[in-house]
């Protein structure tokens, strides 16, 4: 094998879940454990745009966005990789069909209270609200998205980001997943 062949194929694992649930934080901490690579597909975005996240919603508008958003990640082309995802991916079906392609699907389960006061505390972090949307109808819309894409659903205001890696991990090693660290 050359450095220009492929390397086979292996799952990724995808964090879904609300603004402030912790997937970008837990989704570092699973990588770790894995010996797996971390991609943030905000950060993505913010690349493709050469913007901030909420700036790149902005210019967009909430259509344009979801579509860039979704042909992002129906296009992604990785292996042995941890995905955080931004909390509005499950709109895409495109995008959902492709992340659940490349391996499990986890929801990290953040309620109202804690996803207002994670939002509250960093408002330039991006969230894709429909104009008049309150915070509690989008919470409620996107719930069910993210139950019927989960294959693992975990309430990430219950545990510390490193106790939802742990038991990400535990689950995934019941699967056939090797933990490195």
């Amino acid at each position: 094998m050359t450095i220009f062949d492929s390397p086979p194929r292996q799952p990724c694992v995808t964090l879904i879940g609300m603004a402030g649930a912790g997937k970008s934080t837990v989704g570092r901490l699973v990588a770790a454990g894995l010996g797996f690579a971390h991609l943030d597909t905000d950060d993505l975005i913010c690349a493709a745009y050469a913007r901030p996240l909420q700036e790149t919603y902005e210019y967009l508008g909430r259509e344009r966005f979801l579509a860039a958003e979704e042909e992002l990640v129906a296009g992604l082309d990785v292996t042995r990789s941890v995905i955080s995802t931004g909390g509005s991916v499950v709109y895409g079906p495109r995008a959902m069909a492709r992340l659940k392609g490349l391996g499990p699907v986890v929801h990290l389960h953040a309620d109202l209270d804690s996803v207002a006061s994670r939002v509250a505390q960093n408002p330039h972090r991006g969230l894709c609200i429909a104009p008049g949307q309150t915070l509690a109808e989008l919470c409620a819309e996107r719930e069910p998205l993210y139950r019927a894409a989960a294959d693992f659903i975990l309430d990430s205001c219950a545990l510390t980001p490193r106790e939802c890696a742990a038991d990400i991990l535990d689950w995934l090693a019941g699967r056939g997943f090797g933990r490195v660290a």
